[in-house]
């Protein structure tokens, strides 16, 4: 089974086209990229994909789910983390991570025994009572994302995970995100570092709407002559004609 297949999708307000007929599919255990430039549409898809948003037309499923007719369930087969709002800075470490599972229904047991492990294997075990308001912001992307995957989903998206944090800290996050696909987690994530996209099995790039390009980052630098990611996305960002998602 494809943990994420999209044939035709599109997305209209009303007269302008956000979606326009994108079609792609996701491999179970991949990390895939989605890319493109402000306006290209990447967010009003992803929150397609994860039963946010109605499809105006095409067919597309996630995790085995058809995103018309089973959103319920598609949200709860994935984990999902945004750069904007992740974590409730004014909850403790501990209790952030018990808040989330409860909304995934986890037994008490599972909570408990989870919980102490993930706090070992961050090393903040003795920072568990320590509200996330006042944890780097490093720490705090670590943490979401491993709230993110806490109910061991099949699929997590990841929507600029990495924003606004340091070249270090951003590797060290590309770390768990290796060891989440190790353990089958299916990972998509959007980014504007392009040497993040060379870490990726795949990546597809929008412009205006469509994807315009999907391949190994290998196989993308061969096919535009480009040295580098960031080469190839400057040659497709500059056939855009809009500049707002």
């Amino acid at each position: 089974m494809k943990m994420i297949t999209a044939k035709n999708l599109s997305k209209v307000f009303g007269g302008f086209k956000a979606v326009d007929a994108i079609s792609f599919e996701v491999e179970p255990g991949e990390i895939f990229g989605f890319l493109g430039a402000n306006g290209a549409g990447k967010t009003t898809a992803m929150r397609m994909l994860c039963g946010l948003s109605r499809p105006s037309s095409g067919e597309a499923t996630v995790a085995g789910f058809d995103v018309y007719r089973q959103q319920e369930q598609i949200k709860r087969a994935i984990g999902y983390m945004s750069q904007k709002f992740s974590l409730y800075d004014d909850l403790t470490i501990t209790e952030n991570i018990r808040f989330y599972a409860g909304i995934y229904g986890k037994p008490g047991r599972f909570i408990k025994e989870k919980t102490s492990a993930l706090l070992r294997e961050l090393h903040l075990e003795t920072e568990a009572d320590k509200r996330v308001g006042s944890l780097p912001l490093g720490w705090k992307q670590k943490l979401a994302f491993s709230v993110a995957i806490f109910h061991e989903p099949q699929l997590v998206f990841l929507d600029e995970p990495t924003g606004g944090v340091d070249p270090i800290t951003r590797r060290e996050f590309w770390n768990l995100i290796y060891a989440a696909a190790e353990k089958g987690i299916t990972v998509f994530v959007t980014t504007h570092y392009m040497d993040e996209a060379e870490y990726c099995n795949r990546v597809s790039i929008m412009v205006d709407g469509r994807i315009e390009a999907l391949d190994t980052p290998a196989g993308l630098k061969q096919h535009y002559s480009a040295a580098s990611m960031n080469d190839v996305f400057l040659q497709l960002a500059r056939k855009a004609t809009r500049s707002a998602d």
